[in-house]
């Protein structure tokens, strides 16, 4: 969720300074990428995932601050929900056995995590949407105990003027409200980072938007919310609308959303930063000490904490980042549409197929933005959100196909061809986009095989929604330890 921030009350005055302030880091950002001073010889890329805590009933675990406790590993930290931790993997590059590296660092840090957080009665799953989360999970009670939660909450609520209302539409019908944006934490993904040289940038990220439907078709693993089957991904609808800073008569207005897949392609980093400024105003209007222009002047490196503490209160699903590393400023993609799990190898499968896929576009001689619309962008990303595997995309040159047309025809050869231009061994490549292949030739991701799962579980044992749930769950838990791919799992 980003950087510390103590709970304080914010005047007319921290407003306005602090929009002066982000207006001068974002002169200072536009100067920086005018005389080239970014790290871009030794790309990296990296990985986060959010994790959710049960008990051993697989109900909502509400410990982890115990749970970090006893880990003791600072590349685990708290989420928004105390059902909720995050676990952040070194960055190393991609060529050669990379993506084995990944793996086998998570499985490691996972399984390790995981010993130690039984032994204060909790478990982790990796899961877009943890199955068995009620309404009386997500209070504003269950925040996280850091200062940073409690302040957005009231700052968004400040902002919004009366209580959130969720409302998805998809095999049943959720509407309820809250007072809160505790719902958020039910939302738990794992987030591919891509560092690239400021000249790279607007490729490489219209890449990523153009094939975002495509990931999340694949990629789906969060059907249920609060005992209702909705959305494939219902993730995409529950982030957007849980952290909604607008009123209905905004909305009506036209006012963008704070969780946005945006409205063009860019031609520049600088696009997508000076739209945060220009379009959203500060939730967290902190300011610090340096001035950016004068750290810039004597040939350092400035840290532009307001502009990176604005940026990450907007929610793009493809987020740019700067950020400094060892004294040298670089900047990256955070891809962000993907849920958690099922297991580390599909985390690690769909990162492959995103990683070479954005190389091999970003890098085509006729860029595939310069033949699609942005809206159909956009209509792809929530076409597959609501139907996953079973979506029709649009792709340039093949028109409207089913999802699982367009990965096996058009988009998996792409990502061959970028891996190869990564440098990745052709052993992980093979082994994990086949596992992206398996998933289309079978129709199973981790949406569908929870889903089908649970109908299962109700109909063949005559369960109830929740009993189904939780029974699901406990297979869920027991598949994604033996890291086995979803395609293969089986159902009851």
């Amino acid at each position: 969720m980003g950087q510390e921030v103590e709970q304080r009350e914010f005047t007319r005055q921290d407003r306005q300074r602090h929009r002066q302030k982000v207006r001068r880091c974002l002169d200072v950002f536009a100067r920086m990428l005018r005389e080239a001073r970014f790290e871009a010889e030794r790309p990296m890329s990296g990985l986060e995932i959010e994790l959710n805590l049960v008990d051993d009933r697989r109900e909502p675990a509400m410990r982890n601050a115990e749970v970090l406790r006893a880990i003791a590993d600072p590349d685990f930290q708290t989420e928004l929900a105390q059902f909720n931790v995050e676990v952040n993997v070194e960055p190393r590059p991609l060529a050669g056995d990379g993506l084995r590296g990944f793996e086998q660092q998570v499985r490691a840090s996972l399984n390790a995590a995981e010993d130690r957080a039984q032994r204060v009665g909790a478990h982790m799953v990796m899961v877009g949407i943890l199955p068995t989360l009620r309404p009386a999970h997500v209070t504003r009670e269950s925040l996280s105990n850091n200062p940073r939660y409690a302040l957005l909450n009231d700052q968004i609520f400040a902002a919004r003027g009366e209580d959130l209302y969720i409302s998805i539409e998809g095999v049943e019908r959720l509407q309820t409200s809250a007072d809160t944006v505790a719902p958020e934490a039910a939302c738990t993904s794992a987030q591919f980072h891509l560092q690239v040289s400021p000249e790279q940038f607007p490729a490489y990220w219209n890449a990523a938007q153009a094939i975002a439907g495509a990931q999340v078709a694949v990629g789906a693993n969060s059907p249920f919310l609060f005992g209702k089957e909705l959305w494939r991904e219902t993730r995409i609808p529950l982030f957007e609308q849980a952290t909604d800073t607008r009123s209905e008569e905004l909305k009506e207005q036209g006012v963008r959303p704070r969780v946005w897949f945006g409205e063009r392609w860019i031609t520049s980093i600088f696009d997508l930063f000076e739209e945060n400024v220009r379009y959203f105003p500060a939730l967290l209007p902190v300011c610090e000490d340096e001035d950016p222009v004068e750290v810039l002047d004597r040939g350092d490196t400035p840290s532009l904490a307001e502009l990176r503490l604005h940026n990450g209160t907007v929610y793009r699903w493809n987020r740019p980042v700067y950020d400094v590393v060892r004294g040298r400023p670089h900047v990256r993609v955070e891809n962000r549409v993907l849920p958690a799990g099922p297991t580390v190898v599909d985390t690690l499968a769909n990162a492959a197929f995103y990683f070479g896929l954005v190389r091999a576009l970003a890098e085509a001689e006729r860029p595939v933005w310069t033949q699609m619309s942005f809206a159909s962008a956009s209509e792809d990303f929530h076409s597959a959100a609501r139907h996953g595997l079973d979506a029709n995309l649009y792709w340039p040159g093949m028109g409207t196909v089913p999802a699982t047309e367009l990965v096996v025809r058009r988009l998996l050869p792409l990502a061959y061809e970028g891996l190869d231009k990564w440098g990745v061994d052709p052993v992980e490549r093979d082994r994990l986009l086949g596992v992206i292949e398996r998933r289309c030739v079978t129709g199973r991701n981790g949406a569908r095989w929870q889903v089908d799962t649970a109908r299962h579980l109700e109909r063949e044992r005559n369960l109830d929604r929740h009993e189904a749930l939780r029974g699901m769950l406990d297979r869920y838990v027991e598949c994604m330890h033996s890291n086995t791919p979803v395609h293969e799992w089986r159902v009851p």
